[in-house]
């Protein structure tokens, strides 16, 4: 039965819902996702319409009961209606089971077919996506908005549904037995309503309002609590300005609980005092038209018991519309994620980039390549990076025209000053981004004509920034090649120059590494991303400045590594070691955007070019050090 519980969480959402304006077709494809419920939402209507109707039943027999039973002495009458009125809650108690178990059917599986759905679709989002939407943001779609998706079919739909069918029940019942106590009765409504919905704009603020100081402090937590936010507080902060800081944020989230409180308080008490006042008027004047017999007394209890069936009902559905528009928001909120087009995708008759390869080589040629990043506009949602209105505004081109080979097994490495354009040519090799005009081809084939996860086998990337996730070491390394057996994991931790230390583990390599390895060393966390990449056993390798940042032996380790993931396999290497520039076969220079120079170590030397210059000004002075 419908409470006044209902009608508070009803004039807790906020009013203006209502000024938003569903896009065309999003109700259509709302329905689209109840589509493989169909039979269960129409079992659920039939359990909530039996269940209202029950509910309403019991009133109106003991009104039978008094009337039939009580003051005409019948015992058998009184005995079957007690007896009807006791089955009768039992039906409401098995028909409350069957509609919940059957809502939380329909409930649960709209959840995990939303959430199924915004993970898939944002999996298959370009890097640039990431780069901007803020990753809270992203989370609140697939639990907060996937959860009020979900209650347009369950919570908001039994309600509207439940409320309609008490009230209609309620109301035809108390009308057939006194119109003139059913209308007085009513009367009292718009009284308690429209201070009820001042008080609804009250609590929605201040729901809102807390929504937003929870977040910010939840925001705190998330920040301080992650393995570098804490690094960074423990060098440069200092904890009791921190826990100040965080104290007065919930103490501001304490506040505006008590005061939500309150509000929620006052309107349960007006609800109760104004269906008492009713009650009592039913009592008394249905008590004086008792006495002088123009209505029995089980009338007079019956529509005092109806009352308190029909107060709750009747508010909870004068705020309806913003409780359906609530939940259709929500399902629009998702459905914008859903329609963001990723900018790299496959087609449908891509082909299989490993036959290729099999049959030419795994040979890398950018031909006449031009790149811009894509604007905001083209990858984004104002709404997941928090301001108004995205940016569509061109955006200048970083590559411009660039071309070069490197045929198969052979190591050619990308110099240039920092800004050059490097590290986009290698997220191209690895289709992070398509180009804007030319090609990037892979024995021969164009990436865009290739699927995914083709493309996956054959290029194995090591950044200079190696993440591995809270998990294993085993697990890490199997996120490469689900399928690898103990032995093979071995095998790429010895080849990765790695296999003592993980030998030497208490845990060996079930040792759990924690959040973004950062209980491993950054030349310990390199090596497992080369054993990473060693597993995969990948035909082209990019290799993204992997030893940046390393101290003089950890680099050393490391580059033992690399020489071992290196062997046979074509590479694009962005390089800062004099090392790796003098093995390469071949040695593009960029700069700007654009090849400038290419050739090999001597050649470039002998043009006293650009190249000529950062050999003497970066990889002369780091053989020096």
């Amino acid at each position: 039965m419908p409470s006044g519980g209902n009608a508070v969480r009803g004039f807790t959402r906020d009013p203006a819902v209502k000024a938003q304006r569903l896009h065309r077709g999003s109700l259509r494809r709302i329905l689209a996702f109840a589509r493989p419920y169909r039979a269960q939402l129409a079992v659920f209507l039939v359990l909530i319409a039996l269940g209202a109707a029950a509910g309403a039943l019991t009133p109106w027999l003991l009104q039978r009961l008094i009337d039939d039973g009580i003051n005409r002495g019948d015992t058998r009458v009184v005995v079957g209606v007690a007896a009807t009125v006791a089955g009768l809650a039992v039906v409401s108690a098995i028909l409350g089971v069957a509609e919940r178990w059957v809502s939380a059917r329909i409930g649960e599986g709209l959840i995990h077919d939303l959430r199924t759905a915004v993970f898939d679709h944002v999996q298959r989002m370009p890097l640039a996506f990431f780069s901007r939407a803020r990753t809270g943001a992203l989370v609140q779609r697939l639990n907060g908005d996937v959860l009020g998706a979900q209650q347009a079919f369950t919570s908001t739909l039994s309600n509207v549904v439940s409320n309609s069918l008490t009230v209609a029940f309620v109301l035809a019942a108390m009308l057939s037995m006194s119109w003139q106590l059913t209308l007085l009765s009513l009367v009292l409504l718009p009284v308690f309503v429209l201070p009820a919905r001042w008080f609804g704009r009250k609590i929605a603020a201040i729901t809102r309002e807390s929504y937003e100081l929870g977040a910010d402090a939840s925001q705190t937590m998330t920040e301080r609590f992650n393995v570098a936010g804490a690094h960074l507080v423990k060098v440069f902060g200092d904890p009791a300005v921190e826990s100040a800081a965080y104290a007065e944020q919930t103490a501001r989230v304490r506040d505006i609980g008590v005061k939500r409180a309150l509000y929620s308080t006052w309107f349960r008490i007006g609800l109760t005092t104004v269906a008492s006042i009713a009650t009592a008027i039913v009592y008394g004047l249905g008590g004086l038209l008792a006495i002088r017999d123009e209505l029995t007394v089980g009338v007079v209890v019956a529509l005092a018991a109806y009352l308190g069936r029909l107060y709750g009902p009747l508010t909870a559905m004068s705020n309806v519309q913003v409780d359906v528009m609530t939940a259709l928001v929500s399902f629009e909120r998702v459905l914008e994620v859903l329609d963001l087009v990723p900018t790299v995708g496959e087609k449908p008759d891509a082909a299989d980039l490993r036959t290729a390869v099999a049959a030419r080589g795994a040979s890398v040629e950018l031909d006449h390549v031009a790149f811009r990043y894509p604007s905001a506009g083209e990858v984004s949602l104002a709404s997941l990076e928090s301001v108004a209105t995205l940016s569509h505004d061109p955006v200048a081109d970083t590559l411009h025209d660039v071309t070069f080979s490197v045929p198969a097994g052979a190591m050619v490495a990308l110099v240039g000053p920092s800004g050059a354009g490097k590290t986009t040519i290698s997220q191209l090799v690895t289709r992070m981004y398509d180009p804007t005009r030319g090609a990037v081809r892979i024995a021969g084939q164009d990436l865009r004509d290739v699927t995914a996860e083709s493309l996956r086998a054959t290029v194995g990337v090591v950044s200079q920034e190696a993440h591995l996730f809270h998990d294993t070491i085993a697990g890490n390394l199997r996120f490469a090649r689900p399928d690898a057996t103990d032995a093979d994991i071995e095998r790429a931790l010895r080849a990765a120059h790695v296999w003592d230390l993980v030998a030497s583990l208490p845990d060996g390599i079930g040792t759990v590494v924690g959040d973004r390895g950062y209980r491993l060393s950054g030349g310990e966390r390199q090596r497992l991303a080369i054993a990473r990449l060693l597993l995969k056993a990948p035909d082209v390798v990019v290799l993204d400045e992997a030893t940046a940042h390393l101290d003089s032996e950890s680099e050393a380790a490391v580059q033992a590594a690399l020489d071992e993931a290196l062997t046979g396999r074509t590479s694009l290497v962005i390089a800062h070691r004099l090392s790796t520039v003098r093995q390469a076969d071949l040695i593009v220079v960029v700069e700007a955007g654009r090849v400038v120079e290419q050739g090999t170590h001597a050649d470039l030397l002998a043009r006293g070019g650009l190249y000529a210059d950062l050999y003497r000004t970066q990889f002369a002075q780091a053989a020096v050090a």
